[in-house]
């Protein structure tokens, strides 16, 4: 398990002591760092973040009201120099408030939490689905359509949407990829792309940063590939 994070604040120097400590947590995957909070915005509505470690006082944006204007939060540990600013931090439902200088104990701390969280979120899901054979979607205002989960290849964001492919159709359905991966049995589907899920068993070969499904071929995503690979892999020695 490994948690994708990025750090916005406006201290370089922040930004090197939290990135160092990063390093020391085999779990955290970095993904970025921001030095404001307006140029993280695309990147958090592109791209798959669990953990995000923010100061307060930013210029341009502060850090709560960059918060209060995001319409899926991640997990957020503040880190600031100003211990007054907490109370606003925990109406905001802030994992954690670090005061700086931030010793690496209570950093490590405030990531076992996230840590945690993310397992019980696994655990929790994987027992809601192992025993999942098929899925209804609403293809339409009114039709639910049955789709078995043996029949699925890949599942395709489009934005707020997503297009299920199956060997014989596809279904376009009012969902984020994020949402309906989750309900997914995770043990046979894998988020590989920030715009892919596919189902493990039916991979037909894979190449450099790139796999096969149905003839087609789908890019893994840098942040994605170790942990495709070695899912993939195992569900081969599996068969």
């Amino acid at each position: 398990m490994s948690l994708s994070c990025i750090i916005i604040d406006d201290e370089p120097l922040a930004i090197k002591v939290i990135k160092n400590y990063v390093k020391q947590i085999k779990e955290l995957s970095l993904q970025a760092t921001f030095t404001n909070a307006v140029d993280s915005m695309n990147f958090i509505k592109e791209n798959e973040v669990d953990l995000l470690f923010l100061d307060v006082n930013m210029p341009l944006l502060d850090g709560y009201s960059f918060l209060e204007s995001l319409p899926h939060k991640p997990n957020v540990i503040i880190t600031t120099a100003h211990a007054e600013y907490a109370v606003k931090g925990y109406e905001l439902e802030i994992l954690d408030f670090l005061i700086k200088p931030i010793p690496f104990p209570r950093f490590l701390k405030a990531v076992n939490k996230a840590l945690k969280l993310k397992n019980e979120s696994q655990n929790l899901t994987k027992s809601n689905t192992e025993t999942l054979e098929h899925i209804f979607v609403k293809v339409d205002k009114k039709r639910m359509h049955k789709i078995y989960l043996k029949d699925i290849l890949v599942i395709e964001s489009l934005k707020d949407y997503i297009k299920i492919i199956t060997a014989t159709d596809k279904h376009i359905v009012h969902q984020t990829l994020s949402s309906f991966t989750e309900s997914l049995p995770q043990d046979r589907f894998i988020r590989i792309h920030r715009s892919y899920t596919i189902a493990i068993p039916k991979v037909e070969a894979i190449e450099g940063n790139s796999l096969e499904i149905g003839g087609s071929r789908y890019t893994i995503g840098r942040s994605y590939i170790n942990e495709a690979k070695e899912a993939i892999l195992k569900n081969g020695d599996r068969d």
